[in-house]
C-alpha cells in the first residue's frame, strides 16, 4: 500500500487502530427545548475543561506553540455568534441539540472543505475535532484515549484530530498511517515537529489492517509493508540506519550558505500560513519567508479581521525573523474560498472567478484595511507585498493605486511605515507568465506559483483524481513558460522567486539555478535537503542541465533525466 509521506522516517511496530472521529446523529423533534438548550450549554461548559486538560497534555508533550491550537479551539467556543446560531435552530425548529449542531458547524465545515488552498482545507478537520467533541459530551459517548496504548505502536486511523495527535506520545508511537489529509494537515504538522514517520492518503488502511498487526512505515516514500518478511523488515531496518545518519548531515548545513560549488548564490525561504510555522523556518534555517498566505487570518474568524488583528499578527512574524525579508501576500480569496460574511455569489467555475486581487479590488475597503496593517508593521523589520492572481497591468497598477494611496494616508496620520518596500506580483496565470516582459517594469520581483500555473496552463484541476496525472511539472510547455518569464525579470533587473510546490522539488533545483532562478521558497522541512542539491551543483553545470531539458518534447523524458542525474550525485 502506498499514500503521502509527510514526515520522514521507517517506523516499524504493532498496529493500534484509533477510534472513528465521528457520531451518528439523527434528527429528534423535541417539545422541551429549554432541555436541549441547557444540554448544549453544559456540554461547552465540559468542552472547555477538556480543551484546559488536552492543553496541557500537549504543552508538555509537544511544545506551547502546538498547545495553542487549543486555545484557538477555546476561541471558537468563546464566538457567541456561532452557538446562538444553534441555539436558535434549536428554539425555532425545535430539534434536538446535536443535530443543531451539526447542523450549523457542518455549515462552516463544508466552508473550509470546499477551499482549493490544501493548508485551509484542512481546517476543517479542527472544526470536526470540535463539533464531535461536543456532540460525544451531549450524547455521553466516552471514547478511548491515544495516550494510553503501549509502546512500539504504529497508530493507524481514518483520521487524526489536532486533540488526538496532541496525545500521541513519542516514547510509544514508531509511525503514524492515517486515511486522509496531506501535508500541511496538524497530523502532519505535529508528526514533523514530534519527527515521528508519517503517512496520509492511505485509502481503505484501517479496513486493511487488525491491531496487533507488523507494519511498516516508510514516511519517505509513502510505502507500507503489513505483516512484512524478515528480509523485508532487514531491509527497511537498514534503510532507516542510513536516514539518520543523513539527517545528522543535514544538520550540519545549518549556518551555511546555499550557494553551489562556483559560488553562486540563491535564496532558500520558507512558505507559512500559520503563525507557528515560524518556528519551523527558523528550526531550519530558513532565510526569510518568502510566502505568508494571509488569508487563514480571515478564513478563521466570522468576519474580516480589524486592522490591529492583522497589525499584531505581521508584526510577530517579522519581528521573530529578525530583520530577514517577509514576504506578505494580499488577501487570496473568493470563488472556491468562500467567506460568508462576504455574500460572494455563487460561481460555476470558481478557480477562474471573483477572487484574490479582483475581488480586493472591488472591495477597497477590505483591501485597504490589511495594506494598512502590513505597512505599520512594516516599520519593525524587511517586509514585501505581494498581489496574487495578476492577469494583466491594468489590475497591477489597480493594486499599486491603493497602496500607493494607503501608504500616503498612514504618512499624513503620522504613523511610522517603511519606506522601501518592494512590491511583487504573482506570476500563476499564464496570461501574466506570457507578458511578464511588460509586468516586470512595474514591479521590484516576481513569485510564480507553480501549482496554480500547472493547473491553468495544462487545463488540469490538480483536485481531480481522474485526470490529475496530466498534472505534471515536468511538461516541457511550463518548463519553457518558467523559463520565459525568469528571462523577463532578468532583463528588467529584477529578481524572480518561486513558491509553489516545484521549488522544493529536489529533482528539479538544478534546472531552475541554471534558469537562473533567484529564491526558492519551500516547506521548512524541504530547505536543508535543498540546500544541500545546490551546494553539490556548479553554476555551469546547472546550466547545461537547464540547457537539456529544455530540449526534450516529452515531459516524462525531463523526469528521466533528472532523477538519474540526482541518483548520481
Amino acid at each position: 500500500m502506498k499514500g503521502i509521506g509527510v514526515s520522514q522516517g521507517i517506523g516499524i511496530g504493532r498496529v493500534f487502530k484509533a477510534e472513528k472521529n465521528d457520531v451518528n446523529i439523527e434528527k429528534r423533534n423535541v417539545e422541551n427545548t429549554l432541555e436541549e438548550v441547557k444540554k448544549l450549554e453544559d456540554a461547552l461548559v465540559e468542552c472547555k475543561n477538556q480543551l484546559d486538560e488536552i492543553y496541557e497534555i500537549t504543552l508538555k508533550n509537544v511544545g506551547k506553540k502546538e498547545a495553542e491550537i487549543f486555545m484557538a479551539h477555546q476561541m471558537i467556543l468563546d464566538d457567541d455568534a456561532v452557538f446562538n446560531e444553534v441555539t436558535l435552530k434549536i428554539e425555532k425548529e425545535k430539534v434536538n441539540a446535536e443535530f443543531a449542531l451539526v447542523e450549523i458547524l457542518g455549515k462552516y465545515i463544508k466552508l473550509f472543505e470546499n477551499i482549493e488552498d490544501e493548508y485551509l482545507k484542512e481546517r476543517a478537520l479542527d472544526l470536526k475535532d470540535l463539533m464531535y467533541r461536543i456532540a460525544r459530551i451531549i450524547l455521553g459517548i466516552k471514547t478511548k484515549k491515544i495516550s494510553n496504548i503501549e509502546k512500539n505502536t504504529v497508530l493507524v486511523a481514518e483520521d487524526l484530530t489536532p486533540s488526538d495527535t496532541s496525545q500521541i506520545d513519542k516514547e510509544k508511537v514508531n509511525a503514524i498511517i492515517v486515511e486522509v489529509g496531506g501535508r500541511t494537515s496538524h497530523a502532519a504538522i505535529i508528526a514533523r515537529t514530534m519527527e515521528i514517520p508519517t503517512i496520509v492518503g492511505v485509502e481503505k488502511i484501517c479496513s486493511s489492517v487488525e491491531d496487533g498487526d507488523e507494519i511498516i512505515c516508510d514516511g519517505s516514500t509513502g510505502e507500507i509493508s503489513i505483516n512484512p518478511t524478515q528480509k523485508v523488515k532487514s531491509f527497511y531496518e537498514e534503510k532507516s540506519v542510513k536516514e539518520e545518519e543523513q539527517r545528522k548531515k543535514l544538520k550540519n548545513l545549518i549556518g551555511l550558505k546555499s550557494e553551489t560549488k562556483d559560488n553562486y548564490k540563491v535564496n532558500i525561504v520558507a512558505n507559512i500560513g500559520i503563525l507557528n510555522d515560524v518556528k519551523y523556518a527558523l528550526q531550519n534555517d530558513a532565510e526569510g519567508i518568502g510566502l505568508f498566505r494571509s488569508e487563514f487570518l480571515y478564513m478563521e474568524r466570522n468576519k474580516v479581521p480589524s486592522e490591529e488583528e492583522q497589525f499584531q499578527a505581521y508584526k510577530e512574524i517579522i519581528v521573530k525573523m529578525q530583520g530577514k525579508p517577509v514576504v506578505i501576500r494580499t488577501l487570496d480569496v473568493g470563488g472556491d474560498k468562500d467567506l460568508p460574511y462576504l455574500n460572494i455569489p455563487k460561481e460555476m467555475n470558481p478557480f477562474l472567478g471573483y477572487r484574490a486581487i479582483r475581488l480586493c479590488l472591488d472591495n477597497t475597503d477590505i483591501f485597504k484595511t490589511q495594506l494598512r496593517a502590513i505597512l505599520r508593521a512594516s516599520a519593525y523589520g524587511n517586509v514585501k507585498i505581494l498581489f496574487p492572481m495578476i492577469s494583466s497591468l491594468n489590475e497591477l497598477r489597480g493594486a499599486k493605486r491603493l497602496y500607493e494611496e494607503t501608504k500616503q494616508e498612514l504618512i499624513s496620520e503620522n504613523i511610522e511605515v517603511n519606506h522601501n518596500i518592494k512590491l511583487g506580483i504573482m506570476i500563476e496565470i499564464p496570461s501574466a507568465a506570457i507578458i511578464a516582459d511588460v509586468l516586470a517594469k512595474e514591479v521590484d520581483f516576481f513569485s510564480i506559483g507553480t501549482n496554480d500555473l500547472i493547473q491553468y496552463t495544462l487545463a488540469v484541476d490538480r483536485t481531480n483524481p481522474k485526470i490529475n496525472h496530466l498534472y505534471n511539472q515536468y511538461h516541457p510547455a511550463l518548463l519553457r513558460l518558467i523559463y520565459n518569464v525568469i528571462k523577463s525579470a532578468h532583463k528588467a533587473n529584477i529578481e524572480v522567486a518561486m513558491c509553489g510546490e516545484m521549488a522544493g522539488e529536489p529533482t528539479l533545483i538544478p534546472v531552475l539555478i541554471g534558469m537562473g532562478l533567484n529564491e526558492f521558497s519551500m516547506s521548512p522541512s524541504s530547505i536543508l535537503q535543498s540546500r544541500d542539491i545546490i551546494r553539490s551543483f556548479s553554476k555551469s553545470e546547472c546550466e547545461q542541465v537547464a540547457k537539456k531539458v529544455l530540449e526534450f518534447d516529452l515531459g516524462i523524458d525531463v523526469e528521466k533525466y533528472l532523477v538519474g542525474l540526482l541518483d548520481k550525485e
